[in-house]
C-alpha cells in the first residue's frame, strides 16, 4: 500500500498572493540572468563564465609559453570550484575564446580542433589542450596585488574575482553577444590600437564626446574582415547612442580568365557567417533559378577564404551580379550594435563609445590605486624587517647568545634591542646560511631604494595627474604591442560605399528572364504560363470560372492591374504562381476590396499614356509612369463617387470612340480630354440610363477598327463615321450595323486594348 499523505497543519500554511509570488520569483530569475549570465561587465568586458575560465587557467599556471593542459582539466576545475553549470556550456565558452575567426583577440591559445569558419564543431574537451594568451595575461595582471575585490564561490570553498584588473580594453576590442530577460547586448569587436588612441584622447580631454573619438575609432574591426558600407553619419549616430547596426559585405575581386571570361573570388566574408552554410545557400538559390546571373559556386578555401562565383556569361556585369548576391545571401550581413552592459558590475545601461571607454579608464585608475597601496604596504613591512636585520647585523654575537641561552628568546630580543614583533620574528626565522649575507651596506642600499619607491608611491597616490600619466604610459605600451605593424593588430575590416544601381536592374538580375503568358480568370484568379501561349483553349479553370484576360510578357516584367475601384496595382510577374493548377486569387498579392474586380491587366512598358473611364462616362488621360504602385494597397488614380471604373485603353491616335451600354457610339477629338495624374476627369459621353461600355482611340487617317467574336476586323473611315462624330459629352448615335453585340471594340479575352 502507498504511504498516506498527511495534510499540513493550518498553522504551517502561509497565504501568499499569486501576483506577489510570481513577481518576486520572476524578478529574482531576471536579475540572475542579467547579472550572472548574459551581460558583460563594462570594466573587463567579460561574463562570469569567461572570467572564471581565465581565473582557473591562471591558478593552473597556464601562462603564455607554459605547457598546454587538457581542456577537460580546465572545464572540470571551473565547474567544480566556481561555475555550477553544465560542462558542455563551459567548454563552448572556452572554445569561443580560442577561435580566431570569432574572437578578434583570442584569450585562449588552443591546441587541437577548436572548430573552423565553416561551422564545424570542435573536438571533445578530452582531445583539446589550452593555455592563456598574452591578451588574457594583460586582463589578469595584478590580480595577486589586491587589484580587485574577491568574493566567495558558490559553495564558499574558494575566492573568485568580482572583476579582472583588465589592462586591455576587452569590452570593445573583443565585443560581446548575449540575450538576457527583457534586454540584450550586441557589441562587435574593434581594433585595440584605435581604442587605445581614443582612450588617450579621453584622458587628455575628459569631456570629449563619442563623435570626437570617431577620428580614432573608425568603426568595428571584425576578425574575418569584410567591408562596412554604412555612411559616416549612421556610424556616428550608432556610437553616440550606443544603438545601431552595421552593414558588412564580403570582400571580392574580379579574376580575369582567357578570351574575356572571368570569375569572382571572395576572400573575406562577414563575421559569424558559417562559410559552408553560405555556399549551400548560394547553390540552393542557383538551383531555384533565383540567381540567373550566376552559373556556379565552389569553395577553394584552404587556410584562407577563397570562394569562386562563376557568371552565367562573360557579358554579365560583375557588380550587378554581386548586388544580386548581396541582396539574397549572407555575403551582406547586418551586425547590430547594442552596448548594453553592467556599469560598476551592477547596473544594466546602454553606453555610448565615450562612456564605455570612460568606464574602463576609471577602472584602470581604481586598479592602479589599489595596487599602489598594496605595494606600499609591502614596502612598509620590508622596511620594518630591514630595520630588525640591521640591528641583528650590528649585534650579531649578542643576538646569537640570547637565542642560545633563552628558552623564550623573542621577548628578550624585543626588550634588549627595542624590536617590534615583526622584526623579532624576522630575526628568529632567519636561516643560519643567511647570516653570511648580512652586510650593512646591502641592508642600507635596499632600505634606501625602498624608501625612494615609497615616496614615489605616496606621490602617485596623492596626485591625480600622476595617476593618469601612469595609466597613459601603460596604454601606450598596449598600443605598441597591438599596433597596425603587428599581424594581430593590423586592421582587417575596411570601409566603403555600396555602389548605386537601378533597383529595377537588381530585381531583374535576380529573376530568370523567360517568356510567360499571364492569365487572369473572370473571377480574379491569376497565374503565369511558361512561354508565349497562342492557343488558350486548353487552359483549365475552376468550375463556374472562365478566361478573362490574357497577355504575353516576360518573367522580369511588372504587371499592372486596373480595378473597378479606380486603383492601379503593381505585381511582379516572377512572383506569380505557375501554370500548374488554377493559379491563386489576385487578392493574395494585393489589398483589393471584396466588392472590387479587375477591369484590365497588362505588362508595364513605361512611357505610354492611357485613357481611363468610369461607368458614368467620366475620364481623362494619365501617363503610365504615374500609375505604378509601390505598396500592396495600390495607387488611387480615378476618383469615384457612387461610380466604378469601367474601361482603359492606350492612347494611340488623335480621336476617341466611346460606346455605351445603350449601344450608342460617340467619336470626338482626343484634344478635348485633359491629361491628369489623378482625378474624376471630364464627361466623355452622356447617358440617360445605364452607362459606359468601352472606349478606344484611333487615328482619323486610318479610321476606326473593331473586332468581332471570331476575331475578324472591320474598319470604317472618318467619312463613313461622320454621323457618329460629335462633341465630347454628347449622347451619340446607335452603333453602326455589324458592331459586336458585346459592345466592345476589341474581341473578348484579348487582355483589353492596354495589352497591345
Amino acid at each position: 500500500m502507498g504511504k498516506r499523505l498527511i495534510p499540513p497543519e493550518p498553522s504551517d500554511v502561509q497565504e501568499i498572493a499569486m501576483r506577489e509570488a510570481l513577481e518576486e520569483r520572476y524578478l529574482a530569475y531576471a536579475l540572475s540572468t542579467i547579472m550572472n549570465r548574459a551581460l558583460p561587465d563594462a570594466r573587463d568586458g567579460l561574463k562570469p563564465v569567461h572570467r572564471r575560465i581565465l581565473h582557473v587557467m591562471r591558478q593552473l599556471r597556464l601562462d603564455p609559453g607554459a605547457a598546454f593542459k587538457k581542456s577537460a582539466k580546465v572545464v572540470g576545475d571551473v565547474m567544480g570550484n566556481f561555475h555550477p553549470h553544465g560542462d558542455q556550456a563551459i567548454y563552448d565558452a572556452l572554445v569561443r575564446l580560442a577561435q580566431d575567426f570569432a574572437q578578434r583577440y583570442p584569450l585562449v591559445d588552443g591546441q587541437g580542433n577548436f572548430g573552423n569558419i565553416d561551422g564545424d564543431n570542435p573536438a571533445a574537451m578530452r582531445y583539446t589542450e589550452s593555455r592563456l594568451t598574452e591578451v588574457a595575461r594583460l586582463l589578469i595582471d595584478g590580480i595577486d596585488e589586491d587589484a580587485v575585490d574577491l568574493r566567495p564561490s558558490y559553495d564558499g570553498s574558494h575566492d573568485e574575482p568580482v572583476v579582472l584588473p583588465a589592462a586591455f580594453p576587452n569590452l570593445l576590442a573583443n565585443g560581446s553577444q548575449g540575450i538576457a530577460v527583457g534586454m540584450a547586448t550586441s557589441i562587435p569587436p574593434h581594433n585595440a590600437a584605435e581604442l587605445c588612441d581614443a582612450a588617450l584622447h579621453l584622458i587628455d580631454n575628459p569631456g570629449a564626446k563619442s563623435r570626437a573619438l570617431l577620428k580614432f575609432v573608425k568603426g568595428p574591426d571584425f576578425p574575418t574582415g569584410g567591408v562596412v558600407v554604412d555612411s559616416k553619419s549612421a556610424i556616428a549616430e550608432a556610437y553616440t547612442t550606443g544603438r545601431g547596426s552595421f552593414r558588412v559585405r564580403a570582400v571580392w575581386e574580379k579574376e580575369e580568365g582567357s578570351r574575356g571570361a572571368y570569375q569572382i573570388v571572395i576572400t573575406e566574408i562577414p563575421w559569424l557567417v558559417p562559410k559552408s552554410r553560405l555556399v549551400e545557400k548560394i547553390a540552393e538559390l542557383i538551383n531555384d533559378k533565383k540567381l540567373p546571373l550566376v552559373a556556379d559556386v565552389r569553395d577553394e578555401s584552404a587556410e584562407d577564404v577563397r570562394l569562386i562565383i562563376e557568371p552565367r556569361a562573360r557579358t554579365v556585369d560583375p557588380e550587378l551580379m554581386m548586388e544580386s548576391l548581396f541582396k539574397l545571401t549572407e555575403l551582406e550581413s547586418r551586425i547590430n550594435l547594442n552596448m548594453n552592459v553592467l556599469v560598476k558590475g551592477r547596473i544594466p545601461k546602454v553606453l555610448g563609445l565615450a562612456e564605455a571607454l570612460r568606464e574602463w579608464l576609471d577602472h584602470r585608475r581604481d586598479v592602479l590605486l589599489r595596487r599602489s597601496k598594496f605595494r606600499l604596504g609591502e614596502i612598509e613591512h620590508r622596511l620594518e624587517v630591514l630595520g630588525g636585520l640591521l640591528v641583528a647585523y650590528l649585534n650579531l654575537d649578542k643576538v646569537i647568545k640570547i637565542i642560545r641561552r633563552e628558552d623564550e628568546p623573542k621577548p628578550v630580543l624585543k626588550k634588549t634591542f627595542k624590536l617590534s614583533d615583526v622584526q623579532a620574528d624576522a630575526i628568529l626565522n632567519m636561516r643560519l646560511r643567511n647570516l653570511r649575507k648580512l652586510e650593512e651596506m646591502e641592508i642600507k642600499a635596499e632600505d634606501k631604494a625602498l624608501r625612494s619607491e615609497r615616496a614615489a608611491l605616496k606621490a602617485l597616490i596623492g596626485s591625480t595627474k600622476q595617476q593618469w600619466k601612469k595609466i597613459s604610459d601603460e596604454i601606450k605600451d598596449i598600443r605598441e604591442k597591438f599596433s597596425g605593424k603587428t599581424a594581430l593588430g593590423k586592421r582587417r575590416t575596411g570601409f566603403g560605399e555600396a555602389p548605386e544601381h537601378d533597383e529595377a536592374a537588381i530585381e531583374e538580375a535576380m529573376v530568370v528572364r523567360e517568356p510567360v503568358t499571364v492569365v487572369v480568370s473572370e473571377k480574379g484568379w491569376i497565374r503565369a504560363l511558361r512561354g508565349h501561349v497562342n492557343d488558350l483553349s486548353g487552359v483549365a479553370f475552376k468550375a463556374g470560372d472562365a478566361l478573362g484576360i490574357a497577355f504575353k510578357t516576360e518573367s522580369t516584367a511588372k504587371v499592372l492591374a486596373f480595378a473597378s475601384n479606380g486603383k492601379f496595382y503593381t505585381l511582379e510577374a516572377s512572383k506569380l504562381p505557375g501554370g500548374r493548377g488554377f493559379g491563386e486569387p489576385i487578392r493574395l498579392f494585393i489589398d483589393m476590396e471584396q466588392d472590387a474586380e479587375v477591369v484590365a491587366a497588362f505588362a508595364y512598358q513605361g512611357g505610354r499614356k492611357f485613357l481611363v473611364a468610369s461607368k458614368q462616362g467620366n475620364g481623362f488621360i494619365v501617363a503610365e509612369d504615374e500609375v505604378l504602385a509601390t505598396t500592396r494597397k495600390g495607387k488611387q488614380v480615378l476618383n469615384l463617387k457612387q461610380d466604378a471604373a469601367r474601361a482603359i485603353t492606350p492612347v494611340a491616335g488623335d480621336q476617341i470612340a466611346t460606346i455605351g451600354e445603350n449601344r450608342k457610339m460617340l467619336i470626338f477629338p482626343l484634344s478635348e480630354v485633359p491629361e491628369m495624374a489623378r482625378g474624376r476627369g471630364v464627361r466623355l459621353q452622356r447617358y440617360k440610363e445605364k452607362g459606359l461600355s468601352d472606349i478606344t482611340t484611333f487615328n482619323a487617317g486610318e479610321g476606326l477598327t473593331w473586332s468581332d467574336a471570331a476575331d475578324r476586323n472591320f474598319t470604317m473611315t472618318m467619312k463613313e463615321l461622320k454621323d457618329w462624330v460629335g462633341k465630347r459629352a454628347d449622347a451619340g448615335r446607335i452603333a453602326p450595323k455589324g458592331f459586336p453585340k458585346t459592345n466592345k471594340f476589341a474581341a473578348p479575352n484579348g487582355g483589353g486594348k492596354a495589352s497591345e
